[in-house]
Order: structure tokens, then C-alpha cells, then sequence
């Protein structure tokens, strides 16, 4: 191809530049098309005339074009970025077209080409969107039940995993109800696995305020875990919904005869990080002794406000008393 020629098909291409940013596309295509008759070895003017199909909407066109101009590309050995963002378009058009496998696969093949931080972002979309679609498509309430009726089963049996196994399909089946997060809940805390209850207890909430079971098992779990704070409040808010429960009153009871044991209160204050420098601090620990033996050095103590503010700490935790 002469120079000449050459120059004539960049002309054509700039002015259909020119038509496309003027969202002038019927001229764009005209002038798209002069610069691939003068040079049909350029995937550069294959491309730009894809783009304007996309825009149009035309995707079927689009797919067509954008993948000319791949085969082109790759016949006359065109750089690798205009190949991927060949193909890259190519994926875009298919998620225009709502086939997100297919677009998933162009995205990906244009990032085999060349990894291009748009394309990255654009396949994860992607990726998340058709794991939603999966998810919402196996959603099946009533095969939700039947595997909640065999979990509930299992569990009047005593054999929890495989409660467990039914009750996590029911939640895939059917992840709005609050029930079956409950009774998974129930199955954890019987093997003694405190965090992963609490977890499908506070999902279970999530799904209904107003679930009784669901904060009175997410308390339950709370004081197995020793947080007593934790587990008095979610008592308490059972107990504001439902005076006459008689577990919530119960369990309440609990949570504060534990806090007023002096070993657990120990136990917790110890579990602070702020109390634990405070006690591994030699010039406290003097201090502390010197109160021991001589209980009025503590006002002395008292004027220094750091000092102060160490024993408050000490106090509120329940380990010191100042007589």
C-alpha cells in the first residue's frame, strides 16, 4: 500500500472521529468504512466502526464487527492491545445482551491479551452478577421446607452435622427465613461452636426483628461465650417484647449473678488490654502494694491525675476497692 493511500485512510478515520463524537454515527459509519476500503488491514478502523454499533445498539453488529477486526488484527500481526480491546468490546456488547457467560469469556480472553484495569473491573461485575443470578435461580421455598422438615428430623435424633447439611440447603433454598438460621443456630450451639450460632443468630434478627427465639439463642450463645454485658442486653430486649418469658428472666438472672462472682470478675478484667499495661507497670505496681499496707497512701496517690485515672480504671473493673 502506497503512502498515499495510507494518508487518505487516516483522513477517513479522522473524520469519522470527528462524526462519532458528534453522536453523528450514520456519517461516522460512512467515513469508518472509506478508511477500511482504502486499508482493510487496520483492526484500528474495524474497531472504531464496532463502537459505533454499540452505540447505536446494534450488538449483533458489534460482536460481528469487533471480532473481523480480531481476525484481522491477528492476520497482520496488529499490537495486542487493539486485539483485546477488540475483544474487550466484543464482551461488552454480550452484557448489553444480558449473556453474561459469554461476555464473562470475551472479558477474559481480552485479559489474556492484555490486562487492562477497566476489563479487570468489568469482569468482576461480571462474575458477581452471574453468581447472583445462580443463586436466585436454585432460591425454591418449598424444597426449602423439605430440607428444613429432614434437619429438624436429624436433630430430634441428636446427629447435628447432619442437621447442619440440611438446614445450610434450606438457607440456599430460601434465604429470607428466619427460622431455618435459627434452628441451624440450635444444631451449632449443641456442638458447642459459639461463634458460627451467634453468626445465624444475628442473621436470623436481621431477617425479623422481632423473632423472640432469635435473641433469646443469641444470648444463650453470648453467656456460653462469657459476655455477660452482651447477653444481659439481649435478654433485656426479649424481655421488653415479651414480659412473660419466663427463659429471658432466667437467663437475665444469670447474666448478673456471673458478673458479681469475684473470679469471673477477675477473669474479664483481666481479658483487658488497658488493665493488663496497667498492672504490668512496676511503678503501678508499687503503688498498689503501698495501698495494701497503708490504704490512706491512696489519697496521696489520688493527686496525680494519671495515677488517678489508672486506679479509677482498676476500680470499674472490680479489682481494687477504695475503703
Amino acid at each position: 500500500m502506497d503512502e498515499a493511500t495510507k494518508a487518505q485512510a487516516i483522513q477517513e478515520k479522522e473524520l469519522g472521529n470527528a462524526a462519532y463524537k458528534k453522536k453523528d454515527f450514520e456519517a461516522a459509519l460512512k467515513h469508518y468504512g472509506l478508511a477500511i476500503e482504502k486499508d482493510p488491514t487496520s483492526v484500528i478502523f474495524r474497531n472504531n466502526r464496532a463502537a459505533v454499533y454499540f452505540e447505536q445498539g446494534e450488538y449483533d453488529k458489534c460482536i460481528e464487527e469487533a471480532q473481523e477486526a480480531v481476525n484481522v488484527g491477528r492476520e497482520h500481526r496488529a499490537d495486542y492491545k487493539h486485539i483485546a480491546k477488540a475483544l474487550g468490546r466484543i464482551a461488552n456488547a454480550y452484557a448489553k445482551k444480558d449473556n453474561l457467560k459469554e461476555a464473562l469469556h470475551f472479558y477474559n480472553k481480552s485479559l489474556a491479551e492484555h490486562r487492562d484495569a477497566d476489563m479487570v473491573k468489568k469482569a468482576h461485575q461480571i462474575e458477581k452478577s452471574l453468581k447472583e443470578k445462580e443463586r436466585l435461580a436454585y432460591v425454591d421455598p418449598e424444597k426449602s421446607l423439605q430440607e428444613k422438615e429432614l434437619g429438624n428430623s436429624a436433630f430430634k435424633k441428636g446427629d447435628y452435622p447432619t442437621a447442619i447439611n440440611h438446614y445450610t440447603e434450606a438457607i440456599k433454598r430460601n434465604p429470607s427465613d428466619p427460622k431455618v438460621f435459627s434452628n441451624r443456630a440450635a444444631c451449632y450451639t449443641k456442638l458447642a461452636e459459639f461463634s458460627l450460632a451467634l453468626r445465624d443468630c444475628e442473621e436470623c434478627i436481621k431477617l425479623d426483628p422481632k423473632f423472640v427465639k432469635g435473641y433469646l439463642r443469641k444470648a444463650a450463645n453470648l453467656l456460653a461465650m462469657k459476655e455477660y454485658t452482651k447477653a444481659t442486653n439481649a435478654y433485656e430486649k426479649v424481655m421488653e417484647m415479651d414480659p412473660s418469658c419466663q427463659e429471658a428472666v432466667e437467663g437475665y438472672r444469670k447474666c448478673i449473678m456471673s458478673q458479681n462472682d469475684p473470679e469471673m470478675v477477675h477473669q474479664r478484667a483481666m481479658q483487658d488490654p488497658e488493665v493488663q499495661q496497667i498492672l504490668s507497670d512496676p511503678a503501678m505496681q508499687l503503688i498498689l502494694q503501698q495501698m495494701q499496707k497503708d490504704p490512706k497512701a491512696v489519697q496521696e496517690h489520688l493527686k496525680n491525675p494519671d495515677i488517678a485515672s489508672k486506679i479509677q480504671k482498676l476500680m470499674e473493673c472490680g479489682l481494687i476497692a477504695i475503703r
